[in-house]
């Protein structure tokens, strides 16, 4: 990463360029400074949204574009940091650091590992640039420097993608094998975080990390970002919370519980449809709490296998989006057939249903957009049907 004053010069002066005109211009220098400057710009653009923290900074440098599409968001990275217990963190994956400074930002001592040189090079520079002085940066591989660091808290984000490039999602085929340095680091700390792959099950993956006391699932604007495990010394007895977070537009949806309130709960289930329907967010549905959400909100299950509720009243602070039904229709060939005479443009969404959301669009013409939310589903009587709502007043915007 050490680059010439002139060519870091020149990345500056040049970040709001169009890098497809400024392209053109890399044979005017003898040096890779425009090819830099381009990939800076891309890098840039990546995390505008994501880590506006970092983007008010035009001295930052990225080493790869690739860092800022794998890089932790900055809503998911100030929720990590709040996990740290104790004064001092070992992040053993540090990439491209964005994780390891909103750490040092709760804790006073964080270090840094990583296996890539030209990374390790930018996280120097970069965290001189934001000001992170509590943050050494060492550059070796997590599974042989995990016994020298001794931290009050560990995190490790594995790699889940094998030689190839392909997609690995056994917890044994990531690097490094968390399995192997578990039992070393718990002994060393007081807490480790593991950063597993959204597709993961959770009860599969507590199988292999029985120490586990907190698991939470993080969603930004309803899509699930990151399942996060949380392991204490053992033995643990208490039992296992599950926390389930949604970063949504305007509010911060959060649902606490554990696998037994789950297990124990009895949800009321309806065959009616009431005037306002829920659809729970990303994380909820990931973490399981499909009977519990109906129990803690005092609102009605339409069916065992369809995850959506109902009820006559609104209910404040539903983790998930709440809709206002404005008609039940019974679904029917004859109905596909003549449907988009009155509802020519939708926003479908599909629970325990026949179709899928692309097959009932192709044969029913319903275009894509508008106002109109159809929830087609199968109510607790089998019958299935399409349920006609509009955003809740609240939720507009």
């Amino acid at each position: 990463m050490t680059l010439h004053p002139d060519i870091l010069r020149f990345i500056q002066e040049h970040l709001d360029d169009d890098p497809e005109q400024l392209s053109w211009k890399k044979n005017e220098y003898t040096d890779d400074r425009v090819v830099l400057t381009v990939e800076q710009i891309h890098a840039r653009k990546n995390i505008r949204d994501k880590l506006p923290a970092w983007h008010a900074y035009r001295e930052i440098y990225y080493p790869s574009r690739l860092s800022t599409e794998q890089c932790s968001s900055e809503a998911t990275a100030r929720y990590k940091a709040q996990l740290a217990t104790g004064t001092s963190l070992c992040d053993l994956t540090g990439g491209l650091g964005v994780d390891s400074y909103f750490f040092s930002r709760v804790t006073d001592r964080v270090t840094y590992v990583e296996q890539n040189p030209a990374y390790c090079d930018a996280a120097r520079a970069n965290f001189r640039v934001l000001g992170a002085k509590n943050i050494e940066v060492i550059n070796a591989d997590a599974t042989t420097v995990a016994h020298r660091v001794n931290a009050d808290t560990y995190y490790i984000d594995p790699a889940r993608r094998a030689l190839d490039n392909k997609r690995v999602f056994a917890l044994t085929d990531y690097t490094p094998n968390v399995l192997e340095i578990k039992e070393t680091l718990l002994r060393q700390g007081q807490r480790l975080i593991i950063k597993i792959s959204p597709m993961a099950d959770l009860s599969a993956v507590m199988l292999l990390l029985p120490e586990t006391t907190d698991i939470h699932v993080i969603s930004v604007r309803n899509e699930c970002k990151e399942l996060l495990f949380v392991l204490g010394k053992p033995p643990v007895d208490q039992p296992v919370n599950i926390h389930t977070v949604n970063f949504a537009t305007n509010e911060k949806q959060h649902f606490t519980f554990s696998f037994d309130e789950e297990r124990e709960a009895l949800p009321r289930y309806t065959d009616t449809v009431g005037k306002y329907l829920y659809e729970p967010n990303s994380s909820l549905l990931k973490g399981g709490a499909f009977k519990l959400v109906a129990s803690r909100y005092g609102i009605s299950k339409l069916h065992q296998h369809s995850h959506l509720y109902t009820s006559d009243n609104p209910v404040e602070n539903f983790p998930g989006r709440t809709f206002q039904v404005d008609e039940v229709l019974e679904f029917s060939g004859k109905l596909l057939k003549q449907i988009s005479r009155t509802i020519p443009r939708a926003n479908l969404t599909t629970r325990n249903f026949k179709l899928s959301v692309s097959e009932l669009r192709s044969r029913s013409k319903i275009k894509d957009g508008g106002d109109i939310y159809l929830f087609a589903t199968t109510l607790r009587d089998n019958r299935p049907v399409l349920i006609r709502t509009r955003k809740n007043e609240k939720e507009k915007g």
